[in-house]
């Protein structure tokens, strides 16, 4: 049957076609010869065989549309032949003729698979008018069977878009979902049930639209294992979603030949005169075909004639690439951009590429757009979707800013009138106090007088850490190192720190790392540091303090052996007015706080199993560390 649907479809007046002869088997010449010669002056191709073994051999060779069968041949009768050649050539016609008008042989030879019986003597003229009834039925049984197989193949294309519409309808796409989808569609162009192009390539331009570069491709390496697929897909009625695997399977390797054509395929954005750019860009179609058996000549398919235009380049790298000069050009494109290309070809048979079949491409090519169209959509969701979610992170984090803003300045407010309603009186009582402790010799006087100095003292401590908070002084920075700030932080608590017992432990190795800070604030800021540290060992205990210069910055770390703190203090340790102390502000660690990030550091505590261990990590200036 495959032989026949390669021929030119038979017209009414056409009984044979593509070399098709009719034989004429009897072995009486003074019957066979004539015969031949006046099927012969009808214009019919005919041949003659005298026996049954002629006749095969004749099948063997030659396209056989007809046979005109004599019953008795020498070598087999030909009731006998009958059911043989009907086993193996069922698309052969034949017409039995036979000298015996027996009705019973006949109907054997009927029902056995003969298309009709003539019982001799028959003129030529009625031998005539049946082979060509015969032929004429014949004709009508092909294009029938043509016809069903057409309407089977639209039903499975149809059926294939209509899944692929279903995939895209309730999903979105995501890459490798799109790939899959893409892969499918070009198998539906490559498979004997769809398009049966040999080959089908798609190109797509880059994310900049700067580069249409090649995708994915079908080819004959992996067409026959593909088409396979699809037919098993028939048979065990499968869905798409589950030859998608095996498909991508089959036809995804990097090591087949199509698939390293494909990768080579890179043609600049702004090439505007290459024909795959020109029918991406205009959204038409383009066919290329070869003229003259050699030379290629873009063709594009219009429902009306336009006038002449210049003939279109086709770019001789484009064709030895392919190995190809006759393939059609389609393209991928939504109402907002284009996508691509998709190619195809008849690389392997050599076919016409007819314009029926550029249209059902088309078809495919809608598909191929709409599953991309709907990728992009879903990309651009995903990509919206992490956007707003930064934002909405952004806004959260705006509005506790604002909120700590909004309690800093009321807090600040508050200390500011503290400060200024305070501080003149608690300064007049620490003098007065101070002077009579130097003036009365009366131990009982002098022991009350010493509380009075002591409270003053704290009193006007805790008016500094709230003058130190509200005033918020600008940073003035100068390059400087900073080991020296921190040798001479802990030269002020010397003579505290051999009271209490506490023993220090100063690692302070290798170059001194310089940065651009403000020195007196950072003093400050260290000060406070040591200085709570030291108050968490009342009864004595070990302080270290080290500094480690790493990738661009310098960490110092301050750890003490007291009291530590509770895992519920921790976290608001930081925040203003928050004290564990029996007496402070809770100011401290606010102010440390501001001072290293003013120096664009950043602030950590950490409980230890025994005391608590503070990291001050701050950036190195441009010079890094002096000599």
């Amino acid at each position: 049957m495959a032989r026949f649907r390669e021929h030119v479809s038979l017209t009414s007046d056409v009984l044979l076609s593509g070399g098709e002869v009719i034989v004429v088997v009897d072995d009486d010449a003074s019957i066979r010869e004539p015969l031949a010669d006046y099927l012969r002056e009808q214009h019919l191709a005919v041949e003659a065989a005298a026996s049954g073994a002629h006749l095969m051999e004749l099948l063997e060779t030659r396209s056989v549309a007809l046979i005109l069968l004599d019953i008795g041949l020498p070598d087999i009768e030909g009731d006998v032949l009958l059911p043989q050649i009907v086993e193996k050539y069922p698309d052969v016609a034949i017409v039995m003729l036979t000298g015996m008008a027996n009705l019973q042989v006949a109907l054997e030879c009927i029902r056995q698979g003969a298309d009709d019986f003539l019982s001799k003597p028959v003129k030529f003229n009625e031998i005539l008018f049946a082979a060509k009834r015969t032929l004429e039925k014949r004709r009508l049984i092909f294009e029938n069977r043509r016809y069903q197989e057409e309407l089977e193949e639209a039903h499975f294309r149809i059926q294939l878009l209509h899944q692929l519409a279903i995939k895209m309808n309730t999903v979105y796409l995501s890459t490798v979902e799109l790939d899959e989808i893409l892969q499918a569609i070009l198998v539906g162009i490559t498979a004997h049930e769809g398009l049966r192009f040999n080959r089908a390539f798609l190109a797509m331009f880059n994310a900049d639209d700067t580069m249409l570069e090649g995708r994915i491709a079908i080819g004959p390496d992996c067409r026959e294992s593909a088409g396979a697929v699809w037919a098993e897909m028939r048979a065990k009625d499968y869905s798409l979603l589950d030859i998608i695997q095996d498909v991508r399977q089959i036809c995804l390797a990097d090591d087949r030949a199509i698939n390293k054509i494909v990768k080579q395929l890179l043609i600049p954005g702004d090439a505007a005169d290459n024909i795959l750019i020109k029918a991406a860009r205009e959204r038409r179609s383009i066919m290329v075909s070869r003229e003259n058996g050699s030379v290629p000549h873009p063709y594009e398919r219009r429902e009306e004639p336009r006038g002449e235009e210049t003939p279109l380049a086709v770019p001789h790298d484009l064709i030895a690439l392919l190995g190809e000069d006759t393939f059609v050009v389609v393209p991928l494109y939504s109402p907002r951009r284009a996508f691509g290309v998709i190619i195809a070809d008849n690389f392997v048979t050599r076919q016409p590429i007819h314009h029926e079949y550029v249209r059902a491409l088309e078809l495919f090519a809608s598909q191929a757009s709409l599953a991309i169209e709907q990728s992009h959509l879903y990309m651009d969701m995903q990509r919206q979707i992490v956007e707003l979610e930064a934002l909405n992170q952004e806004i959260d984090q705006n509005k506790d800013l604002l909120v700590k803003a909004e309690r800093y300045t009321a807090l600040g407010q508050m200390a500011a009138q503290m400060v200024h309603v305070l501080r003149n009186p608690i300064t007049s009582i620490g003098g007065v106090s101070r002077i009579l402790a130097k003036k009365v010799t009366d131990e009982e006087l002098t022991k009350y007088i010493n509380v009075m100095v002591k409270e003053t003292d704290r009193l006007e401590s805790t008016l500094q850490d709230l003058f130190d908070f509200v005033t918020q002084a600008e940073f003035h920075k100068e390059l400087a190192p900073l080991f020296p700030v921190i040798r001479k932080t802990l030269l002020l608590m010397q003579s505290r720190m051999v009271k209490q017992g506490v023993e220090v432990q100063l690692d302070l190795s290798g170059p001194d790392p310089l940065l651009n800070m403000d020195v007196r604030q950072m003093r400050q800021m260290f000060l406070h540091l040591v200085k709570n540290a030291v108050e968490a060992m009342p009864d004595g205990g070990s302080l270290c303090i080290a500094a480690v210069v790493t990738d661009g910055e310098v960490r110092v770390t301050i750890a003490d052996t007291g009291i530590g703190i509770a895992d519920s203090s921790l976290a608001m340790a930081k925040d203003p007015f928050f004290t564990t102390k029996t007496y402070g502000t809770g100011m401290g660690l606010t102010m440390v706080e501001r001072v290293v990030k003013g120096h664009e550091g950043t602030f950590h505590l950490h409980k230890l199993t025994a005391g608590v261990e503070v990291q001050v990590i701050l950036p190195l200036a441009a010079h890094g560390t002096s000599s």
